[in-house]
């Protein structure tokens, strides 16, 4: 079929629908003025009904979101606008670790999971924080260390099997700067991560299955063996970077629900992280 026919078809199912809707919003907004109304404003703001308000943990991201390599890590082109065609339409082509994303096991492994092999129900997580950001104020190379898991457990219990456990380290706020890279004059970045004996311990001692940085890699700036990465993936476990916002949840109490993509293959791929407190 030739574009404008295609482009003429969707116009007259526009209108047809827009015809439609209009017919039915005066029924439509009587029905919701009773106890539909109310449930659906409970849905909207009190995590669909279940007495959990929904956190957003992901960044918004476009081709300036700074990327580890540090070119662009996404690029859009508009094939369809609306003015001109009725309906708008992009390519998308982005790097699989851009923005707030997951890392697969395959990442950093011969044969492991693609990210479309990851368990669904490893993705609905008990959420662990553990809070280093005073550290990394002042050291920009902090990591996660075991005495920062043992301090969380003498305070919130036993680290849930399944859980994913999330440093905050506060360097979310640098992300529309140079800092979040803060790459040195020989290039070498620095920012916080997960040390390799937490690693360690955490794949040893709890039933973590996914860890979660508030960076650009699990591996804090300056690795460049990335014993974190080959420790962590290679056992069947993923990792998010580049999570948002956990200034926002509790350190322990929370439900994470990670929308992981699904291309097959896949080594990663950008996701929509979201805490239900």
């Amino acid at each position: 079929m030739c574009d404008i026919c295609v482009m003429n078809a969707v116009k007259t199912k526009m209108l047809s629908r827009r015809n439609f809707f209009r017919s039915a919003a005066g029924g439509a907004l009587a029905a919701a003025a009773g106890t539909g109304l109310a449930g659906a404003a409970s849905a909207a703001g009190h995590g669909g009904g279940t007495g959990m308000v929904p956190a957003d943990l992901t960044h918004t991201y476009d081709a300036d979101f700074p990327t580890y390599f540090g070119k662009p890590g996404i690029s859009t082109e508009q094939n369809f606008n609306f003015a001109e065609h009725g309906f708008n339409l992009k390519t998308l082509t982005l790097n699989e670790h851009t923005g707030t994303h997951i890392d697969a096991p395959l990442h950093f492994s011969a044969d492991g999971n693609s990210v479309d092999e990851i368990p669904v129900e490893s993705l609905v997580a008990p959420l662990c924080v553990i809070d280093i950001r005073e550290r990394a104020a002042e050291n920009p190379d902090a990591q996660v260390s075991p005495d920062d898991i043992k301090a969380w457990i003498a305070e919130h219990g036993e680290i849930p099997a399944g859980a994913c456990v999330a440093m905050n380290s506060g360097w979310d706020k640098h992300v529309n700067s140079d800092k979040y890279r803060n790459a040195d004059a020989e290039g070498v970045m620095h920012f916080p991560g997960f040390h390799i004996e937490a690693t360690k311990m955490l794949m040893e001692e709890t039933g973590a299955t996914s860890m979660a940085v508030d960076t650009l890699s699990l591996d804090h700036g300056p690795s460049t063996d990335f014993v974190t990465h080959y420790a962590w993936l290679p056992s069947g476990r993923f990792g998010i970077e580049n999570i948002a916002n956990l200034d926002a949840v509790p350190a322990a109490g929370a439900t994470l629900v990670i929308g992981a993509p699904k291309h097959r293959g896949g080594t990663g791929g950008p996701a929509r992280i979201i805490a239900l407190i």
